[in-house]
């Protein structure tokens, strides 16, 4: 479980292709002698094991199922990816409860610069769409972020300064694929009324 408050940004070393999945080096010397083998790390929101380590790097396995979900499979050496280690029992909850587990990909629609803000809308698929409203949360590349408005097939999220600086949202572009995650409790409750509508 995570918050979707970034730690720290990280640099791909290495993202090589192997048996049907993908290993990534990722670099980042003041989180990496932090970690242990077998913790959780959200990668650009995407819940997944370190593997190995050093003082700089730490490895991670992708397997088919993370990769046909996830921007994983696109990541190459020198791109930048958020890091977050995994919520521990009586951390602060400042954002709202992320499980790592990717929903969708979305994508970059348009990008208003307002001031020093920056207004991103995204597209994904209307499927979804139920599980956003206003003023609601969502995880975007494993960032928590609030929803200004809402339609079946697009959102908006206004970053302050702060996280156009500190994470790798500032730099996204028209056209560029993102990592979605939605309200845990939104899922579980529109599983819930879908369960009653079917009993009725």
């Amino acid at each position: 479980m995570f918050t979707g408050l970034v730690q720290a940004l990280g640099t791909v070393r290495a993202a090589t292709d192997a048996h049907g999945g993908r290993r990534l080096r990722v670099a980042e010397p003041a989180v990496a002698p932090l970690l242990q083998l077998g913790e959780s790390v959200a990668v650009n929101g995407t819940c997944l094991t370190v593997v190995a380590h050093d003082a700089d790097t730490f490895d991670f396995e992708a397997g088919p199922e993370t990769l046909a979900k996830t921007t994983l499979g696109k990541l190459v050496a020198g791109d930048r990816v958020t890091l977050e280690r995994a919520l521990r029992v009586g951390d602060p909850l400042g954002g709202h409860f992320v499980t790592g587990h990717i929903d969708c990909v979305g994508t970059v629609r348009d990008v208003t610069v307002t001031g020093d803000w920056l207004i991103i809308g995204f597209g994904f698929p209307p499927d979804f769409g139920g599980l956003l409203i206003g003023k609601g949360s969502v995880a975007v590349d494993g960032v928590s972020l609030t929803v200004v408005d809402a339609t079946p097939d697009r959102f908006s999220v206004m970053l302050i300064p702060h996280t156009r600086d500190h994470t790798t949202l500032g730099a996204k572009k028209p056209g560029d694929s993102v990592n979605l995650e939605f309200d845990l409790i939104a899922k579980h409750v529109q599983k819930l009324f879908q369960r009653i509508s079917i009993t009725n």
